[in-house]
């Protein structure tokens, strides 16, 4: 592994800049605060800004707005609502109940949607052990929480304004960071000995995450009216960059061959090893460009890649001269469409290598598609949705129910505990349930995994270091490398997050941290328990139920982009626009039940379909 390349990938993603900003957001009401003896107003400001930081994921800016004053909204509503109940009981039950299951059933809205949901079930978590005793203090907390939310959103939005195109450069540079890798694992096809299997399930992962990204970059550039301004250098090149590769990713996954017979032909030779070193170049070289675009610089050609390419075009034709005959007809065939593709390829990654530049001159020269609006998925808030999915036909509405009876049943057993942070059970169901068995699982595994490690880092730095600016420095940076972790590493983000709420509680009140430990490790042994319990029995929801409606779309889709391909081949009449709408829509479809097929294949034996065909 090339750990600079990987340092340099992670300091320049928006993953971590997202860290910094949270970090900020949430650490700096409570620390100014506490100048002014104040630091349980900071603290309630702290987790306002944590919940609304939780809708701040990626997206058009006015999306990012849109969620996060929703978010304001909801919280101080359900605070409000929250610490009115509080010190019911029976109510405070029934609330949680009704809670989870509205703000998980919103989810059906999409990721966003679903994000403040998950802000929602925070704050209410989180405030359950604030006992309010009167109706002044119950709004004086809600207040304090709408406060931190808004200062978190006004942060982000001031960043943002400093450097609008930061996060399209991010998320274009870390797509096509993706092709690279899909790349990478599509050479090991190549290799001797290799298993078959195993590398056609990495190149279905690998081309999921490519899809997702993409899908992402779509919305930023699509939906971002100031990216759209044909006046604009900045948002012309990053729209030319991105279509560029997109084309070039298609090229990589229309060149599927029978890697079998291509071994049994060659494998007495070193042809499929030169092959496999200068595929493996050209996803260098794709990273290397990713990173350049993802860090707002022009990235380096260094043309020895041509000059590969080139040498591998001579090799080849001596390796015909010398290997021809009428068994090894085909797969000689075969190489030759692949050096074919790797020719294309290597003219694209100039292109990619040129626009990274931002040539004010040339960006004028740019010819851009005027429909981008057929790219988008545009987003629809209509209620009917929701009512449609109040079924249990619905995966929706079955992760609803199973959030709701969980966290139902964790706060009944925590009535009957005597820990001093039980809310911590709910916590912990909340952030392990997701609608798939196969990703609740992950996150059952990695939410324990990581506590139990991250408890013992805790207790080692406090054991090591007693000056508390030393701590609370350390408390700083760990806090960094959760958040930045947070939506793409999730074990990392749990070992980070451990220590420094621990950390947290020893500099709050030193004399209450055994308990602190004793209180989080049984708390969330409980939680993943009741999570591993409901996500198998309360109405589970699984793949091979959906495989069946995955298959038929891809195969629709990939019909009808088949249909403008023959028809583009055939002097026919066919758009561009029409074209690339077909392609879009086979390669979502495809990436899919790619995705469908992954996350069945996690799950138990008995509920899988066929999986060995």
């Amino acid at each position: 592994m090339d750990y600079i390349k990987e340092y340099r990938k992670f300091v320049t993603s928006y993953y971590f800049a997202e860290g910094l900003r949270i970090t900020a957001g949430v650490t700096l009401p409570a620390v100014i605060l506490s100048y002014f003896g104040r630091i349980d107003i900071g603290l309630v400001m702290s987790l306002g800004a944590i919940c609304v930081s939780a809708s701040d994921i990626p997206g058009p800016i006015i999306h990012r707005v849109n969620g996060m004053m929703a978010s304001v909204l909801i919280i101080f509503f359900v605070a409000a609502t929250t610490g009115l109940v509080s010190t019911q009981p029976l109510s405070l039950g029934i609330l949680i109940a009704a809670f989870c299951f509205l703000f998980s059933m919103i989810g059906v809205y999409g990721n966003r949607v679903n994000a403040i949901g998950l802000a929602a079930l925070l704050v209410m978590v989180l405030g359950i052990h604030h006992q309010a005793h009167t109706v002044a203090q119950v709004f004086d907390y809600a207040f304090s929480i709408v406060a931190g939310g808004t200062w978190y959103m006004m942060l982000s939005l001031a960043l943002f304004s400093f450097r609008p195109y930061r996060i399209v450069q991010q998320a274009l540079g870390e797509s096509i960071i993706a092709i690279g890798q899909y790349l990478r694992t599509r050479s090991s096809f190549y290799s001797k000995d290799v298993d078959y299997d195993a590398v056609y399930r990495e190149v279905m992962e690998e081309q999921v995450s490519v899809q997702l990204k993409q899908a992402l970059v779509r919305d930023l550039l699509f939906k971002s009216r100031y990216i759209l301004k044909e006046s604009t250098t900045v948002g012309r090149t990053l729209l030319m960059t991105f279509t560029e590769s997109v084309d070039l990713f298609e090229k990589t996954t229309t060149s599927f061959y029978t890697y079998e017979t291509l071994h049994q032909q060659f494998d007495n030779t070193d042809i499929l090893n030169r092959f496999e070193k200068l595929i493996k170049h050209i996803a260098d070289e794709l990273e290397e460009i990713g990173l350049a675009v993802q860090s707002g610089r022009r990235s380096r050609n260094p043309h020895i890649l041509q000059e590969q390419i080139k040498l591998l075009q001579e090799d080849y034709t001596k390796f015909v001269e010398k290997h021809r005959t009428p068994e090894s007809f085909e797969g000689l065939i075969a190489l030759r469409k692949i050096l074919q593709g790797i020719e294309d390829i290597g003219v694209r990654l100039y292109t990619l290598h040129h626009y990274s530049g931002y040539d004010e001159k040339k960006a004028g020269e740019y010819k851009l598609t005027g429909d981008h609006s057929y790219f988008v998925t545009p987003t629809d808030l209509d209620w009917r949705l929701l009512r449609d999915n109040l079924t249990l036909r619905s995966n929706t509405f079955r992760h609803a129910l199973r959030v709701s009876i969980a966290t139902s049943a964790g706060y009944i057993l925590s009535q009957f505990l005597t820990l001093g942070h039980s809310y911590w059970i709910l916590l912990t169901i909340i952030v392990i349930l997701k609608p798939a068995y196969s990703l609740s699982r992950e996150r059952n595994y990695q939410r324990f995994l990581g506590t139990l490690l991250g408890a013992l880092i805790g207790i080692a730095l406090l054991w090591i270091f007693q000056d508390r600016t030393l701590l609370f420095v350390m408390m700083l940076v760990l806090m960094i490398g959760s958040y930045s972790f947070m939506r793409t590493r999730y074990l990392i983000s749990v070992v980070l997050m451990t220590p420094f709420i621990l950390i947290l509680f020893y500099l709050l009140d030193s004399s209450q941290f055994s308990q602190v430990v004793q209180d989080r490790l049984i708390d969330t042994g409980i939680g993943s328990v009741i999570a591993f319990v409901a996500t198998f029995l309360l109405v589970p929801s699984w793949e091979k139920e959906q495989l069946l409606g995955y298959m038929q779309e891809s195969l629709t889709d990939a019909i009808h982009y088949y249909k403008k391909v023959t028809a583009y081949f055939t002097n026919e009449s066919v758009s561009e626009l029409e074209y690339k709408l077909s392609r879009k829509n086979a390669f979502v479809a495809l990436a899919n039940l790619s995705g469908a097929f992954s996350r069945m294949l996690l799950e138990p034996k008995g509920k899988q379909q066929n999986s060995t065909a």
